[in-house]
């Protein structure tokens, strides 16, 4: 477990080593204010015993208020039901994906406690303070949602910024960190145009951190800018093609 910020009543920690095998490496972060909890992207079935266990250092689990769900992969979601089902937590959910998620199994009786966020995104209150959930479309998913905690500066980003490979938690060399995440980007995301929205609205917001789902943190404003400044003008997805389709 690993503290990004910590301050008075507010806690931010996040997660990093509960994947094993041959599972994509994922973080899981925790959002605390005023001993009210939200577990952002909470992780597949065997990450959530761990989540679950580890969650005795941090708060007791019946302060559990709020499950974020950034968007539809199973290394986000899968755990839905386990969450939901030992827990009073509401959970919040792209309103494209919400006739997806009983496919992992979400039981009837809790599925009313999975709320749809609009596209536009909104605020969810947390112990005192509005957190706000962010558009970002197609960053790789088409309903997707980050969340800006404007007390820790924190901009928690799903796979936007994700690393992969890297064995650190933290970026303190940006142009050495790029081989971790260039592959991901421009496979990923679907075109240059949905990210320079992207970077219209974030550089609105006073960051001082990004806590990406998967890979390394970006934990000082200089690092922030370094990975925004990457980013806005990365050719990814369809920018990338050259050539149509082959029939095999």
């Amino acid at each position: 477990m690993i503290t990004l910020f910590e301050e008075d009543n507010h806690k931010n920690v996040m997660f990093s080593d509960l994947t094993s095998g041959l599972m994509i490496q994922s973080n899981q972060h925790i959002i605390i204010y005023n001993d009210e909890a939200m577990i952002l992207d909470p992780g597949g079935h065997k990450v959530y015993s761990k989540l679950f266990s580890g969650l005795s250092d941090v708060m007791p689990s019946k302060n559990l208020k709020y499950l974020f769900f950034s968007h539809q992969d199973p290394d986000i979601i899968a755990s839905a039901n386990a969450w939901l089902m030992i827990s009073k937590a509401e959970a919040f959910l792209s309103e494209l994906w919400i006739r997806f998620i009983p496919h992992f199994g979400v039981d009837e009786f809790v599925s009313s406690r999975i709320k749809p966020i609009p596209d536009g995104g909104m605020l969810i209150n947390l112990g005192g303070v509005d957190l706000k959930v962010l558009p970002a479309h197609f960053l790789h998913s088409a309903g997707n949602f980050q969340v800006y905690d404007p007390v820790s500066k924190i901009l928690y980003s799903g796979d936007l910024g994700a690393s992969l490979g890297a064995d650190y938690d933290v970026v303190e060399n940006f142009e050495n960190h790029i081989q971790y995440m260039d592959g991901f980007h421009r496979r990923y995301l679907p075109c240059n145009k949905a990210v320079k929205l992207w970077v219209d609205m974030v550089r609105n917001l006073e960051i001082d951190m990004i806590a990406p789902q998967h890979g390394a943190v970006f934990n000082t404003p200089e690092m922030v800018k370094n990975f925004i400044d990457w980013i806005e003008w990365l050719p990814c997805g369809v920018d990338l093609m050259k050539e149509g389709f082959n029939i095999p």
